[in-house]
């Protein structure tokens, strides 16, 4: 991708909206001017593997990177959608440069006090910095959910990393909710019965 701004422009992207289980994660990339990697693209479209590459290379050549989380509870207390402008709003926070132009990642987003933005509908799939985005946040949820697997086995979260599989709902049947499980979820509180 090849992009033709001419701000300094930080990408947004959030990983984990609808898991089950989890925080929904952001990051907030700036990437020089013109910045080019024949490799960056939506993270869906990569291998684990070269995710993990390639966050590497950009974390190291970004003018500046962030991440930023909302919890499950903060989930359950304000919902999803809000969860997720918060967290945006948290990476946004923690950038040391301040960009002129946030890209957002979908179509709808709380505005960031004085800086302006743009909604891109797939914009993983077309602005640079955003794409470069969804590699670290992705690569950053992963991490963490299979750190969260060692300390809460039988959620088979390590494979899964907290989205709705059917492996996830039977354990859920058999375990319960875990604290990290999404209670607000109607998908999740479901679970807990078994099907008749």
């Amino acid at each position: 991708m090849k992009e033709t701004f001419n701000q300094l422009v930080a990408g947004c992207d959030e990983v984990g909206r609808g898991c089950l289980a989890g925080p929904v994660v952001a990051a907030a990339v700036i990437l020089p001017l013109q910045y080019y990697y024949f490799l960056l693209k939506d993270s869906k479209k990569l291998t684990p593997k070269q995710r993990i590459e390639i966050a590497a290379i950009i974390k190291k050549e970004a003018i500046d990177w962030a991440i930023g989380c909302a919890t499950p509870e903060e989930i359950d207390q304000v919902n999803i959608s809000n969860a997720t402008h918060l967290a945006m709003h948290r990476a946004i926070n923690k950038l040391i440069v301040k960009p002129e132009l946030l890209l957002i990642d979908g179509n709808k987003f709380l505005p960031y006090p004085n800086i302006e933005h743009e909604c891109i509908v797939k914009g993983d799939k077309k602005v640079n910095s955003i794409a470069a985005a969804s590699i670290i946040d992705k690569v950053y949820r992963d991490e963490y959910m299979q750190e969260l697997a060692e300390r809460e086995p039988g959620y088979n979260w390590e494979i899964n990393m907290g989205y709705p599989t059917k492996e996830h709902y039977q354990a859920i049947y058999e375990l319960g909710m875990s604290f990290h499980h999404r209670k607000s979820f109607s998908l999740v509180a479901k679970h807990l019965q078994p099907s008749l």
